[in-house]
């Protein structure tokens, strides 16, 4: 992780969360171009968020979704606990459904993809430091259309350890259920997601951002 100093006057201050040390890079040299805006932490992985807001008190923190250590959701809901000042913008590739409902709901101000151009990303910053709401228009839509997710927390559980693969036996084992129940949970999973199978269940949840999480 990386603080940063030399913060203007009334400039806003930024922290950058994104395990990819090149993306959060560019971020970086891009939104430092911006006269208000000072980048003054970068940190990659989720569970560095918090520590590294708490000694460099930034106004608005810039998430990514999937980061090691914690996902950027649940970095977001623990920033907004620890240090309620400071707004939430989660900026990812991934722009899935699921994960701009869960990001609201964890109390991110924003969600934005990360091809958004440089002076519109400047913009949702500065629109949610004053206390506004920004969200990518075309995945708003999307969200809405797909709904909540359909999967209960079992359900979801399952599928997201039969991500890495296994015989129903070892799923039994992992989640210290028997294979009869997993068998079950599968069976309502691939029901509830439209799928033919398994692995089909598992791709239509992933890409809905159903199954984020430990």
């Amino acid at each position: 992780m990386t603080g940063l100093g030399g913060a203007q006057p009334n400039s806003i201050r930024l922290l950058l969360a994104d395990d990819q040390a090149l993306v959060r890079g560019a971020l970086a040299a891009l939104l430092a171009l911006e006269e208000d805006l000072t980048v003054v932490a970068e940190v990659g992985r989720g569970d560095e968020v918090v520590p590294e807001a708490r000694r460099t008190t930034p106004d608005v923190a810039l998430l990514d979704v999937e980061m090691p250590g914690l996902d950027g959701i649940a970095a977001a809901a623990a920033l907004r606990a620890a240090l309620p000042t400071c707004r939430v913008l989660m900026v990812t590739t991934f722009g899935r459904p699921g994960y701009l409902r869960r990001a609201m709901e964890a109390g991110a101000s924003g969600f934005v993809v990360k091809d958004t151009p440089a002076r519109q990303l400047a913009d949702a910053v500065r629109r949610v430091h004053a206390g506004l709401r920004v969200v990518d228009p075309t995945l708003a839509a999307e969200t809405l259309a797909a709904g909540v997710s359909p999967l209960t927390e079992r359900e979801t559980e399952v599928l997201r350890t039969a991500r890495s693969g296994g015989t129903v036996a070892d799923l039994a084992a992992a989640l210290h259920l028997s294979e009869g129940t997993i068998r079950n949970h599968l069976s309502a999973a691939i029901g509830k997601t439209g799928a033919r199978n398994r692995a089909e269940a598992i791709r239509v949840a992933e890409q809905n951002g159903w199954l984020l999480g430990e």
